[in-house]
């Protein structure tokens, strides 16, 4: 098993965040494209929305495929194979005739990006002791805000020089550069131990993890959690593209710098963890976030950056420890547990528009913000049930 802070520990970890910032760089690069895209195609903000929510909706799909697979076949080529044909969907996506051709490929592409991040935790868990596991979860994690602020950022800016086509053409050029360095850092499994793949125990591996409700509420949690945090992304971009604001597709870009916020969160999730507890910073997390939301209200662009920030912040230190979660309390078919983590994840970012879109139309961003509130103070509730969970295991611990 790799210990915390060796040599062998730093090239395993930063190959996985590598690979992370890789598939979020091709995932999000569309989002400062939607306005310009939306005027283009005359479609309307749920239509335009599509870009992102197919491809997330396609990758909670692969999350369901590649999981499992994995415990049988092992993780390493899944990881390798997939982010390779991510880079080549990215230059296909610069060439496509069409909106409905956009659509098709990043459905494709959504589901060969599932392959990292549904392998990518359980190799950690197999590689690497419990506490070596916890720090580089927090870092890989740290790596998916990197890749979303670096492929907004690429995308609207180069998207200001020659349009969408140069944006999916830088994004996807930089991916198949990153894969190189991918497959040459990622170390081979040793600890692996592949088990026969039967659909009958996939699916039944599968049940058992929903039917675990200190994993199911982990699920829950940062399924609906990132339901309200990414597609506010989505409708701010419309806002701030609107007047008074009317930010064109790099300025648009340049407000994912925000997910810094979300980087720094999840760095030091573990620590806060350690501390206090994993639940308990889980609920700080979602308050953080609510927070965060209110700030967004005001006029100034200033205090909405100030809130996205906030936001990040508060959204990634409750996702790093849920996904830590899941890898502490599943009993065995770990591959599969942290697959079913990111379907919810994945999920929860497809319906997104389809929740936040009446409360736009209702009344504009402070609707969406009531949206948002409606579903965050569920998680709360869920975060503080993990809480108690988390107390009763402690008191058992020292009656024995």
């Amino acid at each position: 098993m790799i210990e915390a802070r060796t040599r062998a520990w730093w090239r395993a970890t930063l190959a996985l965040c590598l690979g992370s910032f890789l598939v979020f760089i091709n995932l999000y690069a569309p989002q400062p494209l939607l306005p310009g895209l939306k005027e283009t195609y005359a479609v309307s903000t749920l239509g335009v929305s599509l870009l992102m929510s197919v491809s997330t909706l396609s990758l909670a799909i692969a999350l369901l495929v590649f999981g499992p697979l994995s415990d049988a076949i092992g993780r390493e080529a899944i990881m390798r194979i997939t982010l390779l044909l991510a880079g080549g969907c990215s230059l296909a996506l610069a060439f496509a005739p069409t909106f409905e051709s956009l659509l098709v490929l990043r459905l494709v592409q959504g589901f060969v990006l599932g392959g990292l991040p549904a392998v990518a935790i359980a190799w950690m868990g197999d590689e690497f002791e419990k506490p070596a596991l916890l720090s580089a979860v927090g870092l890989y994690i740290g790596a998916n805000s990197l890749g979303g602020i670096s492929g907004r950022i690429v995308g609207g800016a180069a998207a200001e020089v020659g349009g969408p086509t140069a944006a999916f053409l830088a994004v996807g050029v930089m991916t198949l550069i990153g894969c190189v360095v991918f497959w040459r850092l990622l170390p081979n499994s040793r600890a692996f131990t592949p088990q026969r793949f039967e659909l009958r125990k996939a699916a039944a591996d599968l049940l058992g993890h929903l039917r675990t409700p200190v994993l199911l509420a982990a699920y829950c949690l940062g399924g609906i959690n990132f339901l309200i945090f990414i597609n506010q992304y989505s409708y701010i971009t419309f806002r701030l593209a609107d007047e008074p604001y009317q930010l064109a597709a790099s300025g648009l870009g340049l407000i994912f710098l925000t997910y810094l916020g979300g980087t720094f969160g999840s760095m030091i999730s573990g620590r806060l963890a350690g501390r206090f507890s994993p639940a308990a910073c889980m609920m700080m997390g979602v308050i953080i976030l609510m927070l965060g939301t209110a700030i967004t209200l005001a006029d100034s662009l200033v205090l909405i950056i100030v809130g996205l920030s906030v936001n990040a912040f508060g959204f990634f230190l409750a996702h790093s420890l849920a996904s830590s979660w899941i890898g502490r309390y599943a009993q065995g078919a770990r591959g599969s547990a942290s697959a079913l983590y990111l379907v919810f994840y994945y999920v929860g970012a497809s319906l997104g528009g389809f929740w936040l879109e009446p409360f736009w139309r209702w009344a504009g961003w402070p609707g969406v913000s009531v949206g948002s509130w409606l579903l965050l103070s569920i998680t709360l509730m869920i975060a503080f049930g993990l809480w108690r969970f988390e107390r009763r295991q402690t008191v058992s611990c020292i009656s024995d």
